[in-house]
């Protein structure tokens, strides 16, 4: 701990300007043990219709700001960065960074309208109560974020955030920075191990790591860049992009010349990404050091009796076969290694 207290003070120090004004400090972790015994109504349909509108919204947007059809030379048509500045535009709703995670103001923004689905848990009544300002400082300063069931699954709202924010900055780097999906994956478990994790709440998340690389197949999916890496048993497998550019022939009569504008060719589901290995139950957290792994055990232990993680093995053995090579970088080594049912 004392090697860390430096760090953490540096972040502490660092974070604290945010802490001064009047915007609600962003959530840290979600305590999905304790609420498993909520009932929830499926959130699923409400989270496609916003993401689907949001996505026909940056599509709309990205066609309105190429109508000078008069002007326009043939190739300014169908501009791939514009279209994806107008889709962050809409899906973020926010470019502002907030302690580090990009998602922040997504997670408020669903909570608000998941309020009727989704169940609060104040720090205080989690299992997580136990760490202390030095082990885990913005879990201190933070609320934990909401829980909902997504598809038959137990799942925090902050993984909407990290699913298309923290999702678009591993597609970032791949596009335009000219790294591997592996080198992307890679520097988000430095961050885990870092600003986002160990170094700030003491936990690492590795069903935040399987949301940012869902996060990349949405981004990537939007023009299908690259063959969607997951193949195999998991059905419902994105085939296609979800926007293509398309020739517009009354237009193109119009003006005299060839116009192309971007087409929604079919709605966002999230059930064609998420799985058993969001939900914190079965792909565990890990911590930084052994005594908030106690303190966090003790509690949970206290909550429910008996609970071991992987909560469902099954899940875990079909994430490892969804993810493939992959699930190293995704799974905690309890998922990754849970025997079969």
């Amino acid at each position: 701990m004392t090697d860390r207290l430096p760090i953490l003070l540096l972040s502490w120090v660092l974070a604290l300007p945010s802490t001064l004004g009047p915007t609600r400090a962003p959530a840290a972790e979600i305590d999905s043990v304790t609420t498993q015994g909520i009932a929830l109504d499926d959130s699923l349909g409400v989270i496609n219709a916003i993401f689907s509108e949001r996505l026909r919204e940056g599509v709309a947007q990205a066609n309105a700001r190429q109508r000078d059809f008069a002007n326009m030379d043939a190739d300014a048509f169908c501009d791939p960065d514009r279209l994806y500045a107008e889709l962050k535009r809409a899906i973020f709703d926010s470019f502002l960074p907030r302690w580090g995670l990009r998602g922040y103001d997504l997670d408020h923004q669903m909570r608000e309208a998941l309020a009727e689905r989704s169940y609060s848990l104040a720090l205080e009544d989690s299992i997580y109560r136990d760490i202390d300002y030095l082990e885990g400082f913005s879990l201190r300063l933070k609320e934990l974020s909401d829980v909902v069931d997504i598809d038959g699954h137990l799942v925090g709202l902050d993984k909407i955030g990290h699913f298309f924010a923290e999702g678009w900055t591993y597609f970032d780097r791949t596009r335009d920075e000219g790294e591997s999906l592996a080198q992307a994956m890679q520097w988000g478990s430095r961050q885990e191990a870092g600003k986002l994790g160990y170094a700030t709440t003491g936990i690492y998340s590795f069903a935040d790591l399987t949301a940012n690389f869902n996060g990349w197949r949405f981004w990537n999916a939007i023009l299908q860049t690259e063959e969607d890496p997951l193949r195999g048993p998991t059905p419902g497998l994105l085939r296609g992009p979800y926007v293509q550019c398309e020739f517009q022939f009354f237009d193109s009569l119009r003006y005299g010349k060839r116009i192309w504008a971007w087409r929604v060719r079919k709605s966002f589901d999230l059930a064609d990404y998420v799985d058993g290995a969001w939900d914190e139950r079965n792909n565990c957290n890990s911590y930084a050091d052994p005594t908030i792994e106690a303190k966090v055990v003790a509690r949970t232990q206290e909550v429910a009796p008996g609970f071991r993680c992987p909560r469902q093995p099954a899940e875990c053995q079909r994430a490892r076969e969804r993810y493939g090579r992959f699930a190293k970088l995704l799974l905690h080594p309890l998922c990754l290694t849970a025997p079969e049912p």
